[in-house]
This record gives C-alpha cells, structure tokens and sequence, in this order.
C-alpha cells in the first residue's frame, strides 16, 4: 500500500475559525461550499488570498500576529443569512465591525495583498454556507442552475431555523493548502487581543 504525497500548499488565507457554526452550517457547506471539502471549516475570511506559502517566514507570521492582536476579543452573533446575487448564501455576523477591524488591520500591515485581490470595492464580513460555481459551460446547463439555486434555498430554509448562532471571536489562523481534497492545515493561530 502507498501513502499519498500531501501536495504542496499554493494559497494561504487568515480567517476566522466559527465553531459554533458547525452543528448549523457543516452538512450544507460538505456539499455546497467547495472550501469545506479543501479542509477549510466555518470561517469568516479576514484576508484572503494571502502570502503565497512559500514565502511566508517567521518574520511574516510575527507581522500578522501583531496585527491581528490590534484587535480585542469580541463576542458575536449570527442571527440571518444574506445572499451574493443567488450564487451564495451565508451567514451574516452582527456586530461586523470587529471583523472588518481585523481585516482592515492585517491589510495594512500586507498592502500587497488586498482583500480579495481588490475585485471588490467593499468587504462584507460573512460566513459562507454554500455557492453555486459560474462557469461559461454551467451558463449552459440552465436545468442545472435552477438545481444550485434550489439547494441553496433549502440549506438556507434548514439553517434560518438552526439561527440565532452565537460565537466568542478570541483568534485567528493562517492557514495554507492547495486545490487537492482535505489539503487545508494551520500555519499559525493568531490571539486577539484581551478584552
């Protein structure tokens, strides 16, 4: 029998682990949001994409964990869930200026790599239950669409019920990994600050 090579990490991201969104959101996101099945679990991204993995060094690591301290703890809650168009639905954390604290923070402190690239002129703070993928080839696949919406609908209706979620923010992680199933692990976890 041979083990298979864990494939080198490509990405890196930080984020906010949300365990307590597990029992609500997991059966949803193992089959809807494509980071669950990398090994990403519930999480509200702080920054994303980050430092490519082989340049992180501990000098990087010191810089965002002094970052990612400017922050206090906080506790929040997750009472309703919000949509991107009708491709995903996630939950919408309140209050969620402590997050884009976080995020404007590790942003200064990386200018290089702004949130999301920069594609977006706003970041929302949220946490993903699932997505349905655009791609030129699902375009034409209209039946199949209509599908992805309807699921997301219902992993939406189970989780509306499931809600209000409530979770205490005391860290956050750098994680890397690669396009390869369960590829995900933590580099680094990353306290807040006391509050």
């Amino acid at each position: 029998m041979t083990q298979q090579a864990v494939p080198q990490p490509t990405h890196s991201a930080v984020l906010v682990p949300v365990p307590e969104a597990e029992p609500v959101v997991a059966r949803h996101r193992a089959r809807l949001d494509p980071a669950a099945a990398l090994g990403v679990p519930a999480h509200v991204t702080v920054l994303y994409p980050f430092v490519p993995p082989a340049a992180i060094t501990a000098v990087t690591i010191e810089t965002l964990a002094a970052a990612v301290a400017s922050v206090a703890s906080f506790g929040c809650v997750f009472p309703r869930t919000g949509w991107f168009g009708e491709r995903v639905v996630w939950l919408a954390p309140q209050p969620d200026r402590p997050f884009r604290a976080l995020t404007a923070a590790v942003a200064a402190a990386f200018p290089q790599f702004p949130p999301y690239g920069g594609a977006f002129a706003e970041v929302v703070p949220h946490l993903t239950i699932g997505e349905w993928a655009d791609s030129e080839a699902e375009l034409q696949r209209g039946a199949e669409l209509l599908r992805g919406a309807e699921l997301l609908r219902e992993a939406e209706a189970s989780v509306l019920r499931a809600l209000p979620v409530a979770a205490h923010v005391t860290r956050a992680w750098l994680m890397t990994g690669s396009s390869a199933p369960a590829s995900w692990r933590t580099v680094a976890e990353l306290p807040l600050a006391a509050s």
